[in-house]
């Protein structure tokens, strides 16, 4: 363990600041796609019983129709908001299908980040939000992003994870750090540390979390790639973790000139905004109209902030059509978003409290860890190792940088797993548990043994089982279904998640009755800002 990484440790110890972390706030988005009974992409529109898809405070769309998004309110027990995911997917299994459903026309939700059988882009529906202004941007984002880097990456689904120390133990955290100035500030510089890094170690959770090595051949559509094949249908990488963090997902040709810098607000706000203002030829060829509909909301390298692919986000909740940016600048930091990890096809919900304490471990860590600014090569060396992970990371010969030097990702891992101890038991001093110990060695065992890794278990089980991806995702995606199946949701919950449904149509109606301007100049307003 580094010195300072102890001697933080041990101060919050001492002066009985880390019972503060009993109070650290969480909260999960988690993606589904709606397939058909065939496994092909569902067509249909976004189901009735959930509402409205652009007010509906729980179950909305991501870039398609069919591509679900289940959004649990903040909660400050791992139980609660697990309690909370399980209710949302129970609801969503139950409301899935109408009482007219036939066993051709069922539907159900893919079990993996990888999508499931898909037809060319014209045939993946977009999402759609209303007549409303901020319902047309919604839609016309999502349109520009199918125009730039083609529909089918938008298909990818996984889990995002939002964490937030307590204002309590910010107080406590800057007065032992004798940071003066305001607090926000404070939390806001030591976010960005936090974010530091996490951009340095995030490595780590791909390989032990990532669970997407393998993919439905129809999500490429073409052989430029160096993946292994099985059988007809099936592409993967034999020693890869997650290919939807890699070239084949959340990627962007256009992007890789995109330095973003986490030095500090200031520095993260000016760069994100230069590539908010800088137009693209490529996408000036599109252009931002056709046939009289807007077809992208401008020609700039990023749309909006959001279409910048990081794996991880400072976030500041924005008020209704503020850009995230400007609330960002004038409020900092709240929060932050986890956006590297797979959807777990072993696991009903995709993500488990092992792995959320985890994750909050490791948090903790990067926090209380040195984080001196990332320079330019460094930032370099970040990339290379992030794809190193998700390409070939259970390799032994798989090496990233760590301390100043190249080592292989086990010898890496075992080092930073040995700091990431301390911060588990931390936690559970905290909450007077050994819920954190456990989920720390757990984790660990999958760094001494390999095989017990998602990813691992993933190609082992396609190769057991003499399965296609196709076949396996599915298997586990009729197995979840029947799990939520057989534990329906109380009436009194499915109450609740339907007068959230009504309360949404009805929030959609006044959102669009109280648009007093044309959608060209609302997005005018917008960029004004």
């Amino acid at each position: 363990m580094s010195s300072a990484l102890s001697q933080r440790i041990n101060k919050l110890q001492q002066s009985d600041d880390h019972r503060l972390l009993r109070d650290v706030n969480r909260g999960i988005e988690k993606e589904s796609l709606r397939v058909q009974s065939d496994g092909n992409i569902a067509q249909t529109a976004h189901p009735a019983a959930f509402g409205s898809a652009l007010a509906n405070p729980h179950i909305t769309t991501d870039f398609s129709e069919a591509l679900l998004e289940f959004i649990t309110p903040v909660c400050q027990s791992v139980d609660e908001v697990l309690t909370w995911l399980r209710e949302i997917h129970q609801f969503s299994y139950a409301g899935l299908n109408g009482a007219g459903a036939t066993a051709a026309s069922r539907e159900t939700l893919w079990a993996a980040s990888m999508p499931c059988i898909l037809p060319d882009d014209a045939g993946i529906p977009v999402a759609r939000y209303g007549s409303s202004n901020i319902g047309q941007m919604k839609t016309a984002y999502r349109l520009g992003l199918g125009e730039r880097y083609g529909r089918a990456m938008q298909t990818i689904a996984g889990v995002h994870y939002n964490f937030s120390f307590s204002e309590a133990f910010w107080a406590a955290y800057q007065q032992q750090c004798s940071a003066t100035g305001s607090l926000q500030d404070f939390k806001t510089e030591q976010y960005f540390h936090l974010i530091r890094n996490f951009r340095r170690y995030s490595w780590l959770l791909v390989y032990l979390f990532g669970a997407s090595p393998a993919l439905c051949q129809t999500f490429l559509g073409h052989d430029h790639h160096r993946l292994s094949r099985r059988g007809k249908g099936t592409l993967f990488s034999q020693q890869g973790t997650s290919l939807r963090m890699g070239d084949l997902g959340y990627q962007s040709s256009e992007q890789e000139s995109l330095y973003v810098c986490y030095n500090s607000l200031d520095e993260y706000a000016a760069t994100l905004s230069g590539a908010l203002t800088q137009s693209i030829p490529n996408y000036q060829r599109i252009g931002t109209h056709r046939d009289g509909q807007r077809i992208q909301l401008s020609t700039s390298l990023l749309q909006i902030e959001n279409e910048f692919y990081s794996s991880v986000r400072p976030k500041r909740v924005a008020h209704s059509g503020e850009p995230p940016l400007t609330a960002l600048m004038e409020r900092g930091v709240e929060y932050i978003e986890v956006r590297c990890l797979d959807v777990n096809p072993y696991l009903p919900m995709g993500i488990d409290a092992e792995q959320i304490r985890f994750i909050d471990a490791f948090l903790l860590f990067c926090l209380l860890e040195d984080s001196p600014p990332i320079p330019m090569e460094e930032c370099k060396a970040i990339g290379i190792d992030n794809k190193t992970v998700v390409n070939n990371g259970r390799s032994a010969d798989a090496q990233v940088h760590f301390a100043g030097q190249l080592i292989t990702v086990t010898k890496a891992a075992k080092e930073l797993m040995s700091r990431i101890e301390a911060c588990s038991g931390l936690f559970d001093q905290a909450k007077d548990s050994s819920h954190f110990s456990t989920a720390w060695r757990s984790q660990f065992a999958k760094v001494i043994g390999e095989q017990a890794l998602p990813s691992a278990q993933v190609l082992m089980d396609l190769e057991d089982f003499d399965e296609s991806y196709f076949k396996f995702a599915m298997h586990k995606s009729r197995t979840h279904a029947q799990n939520f199946a057989d534990d329906p949701l109380s009436s009194e919950r499915e109450q609740y998640f339907n007068e959230c449904a009504r309360q949404s149509v009805e929030k959609q109606a006044a959102i669009e009755a109280a648009d007093n301007t044309d959608f060209e100049t609302f997005l005018a307003n917008y960029y004004a800002q």
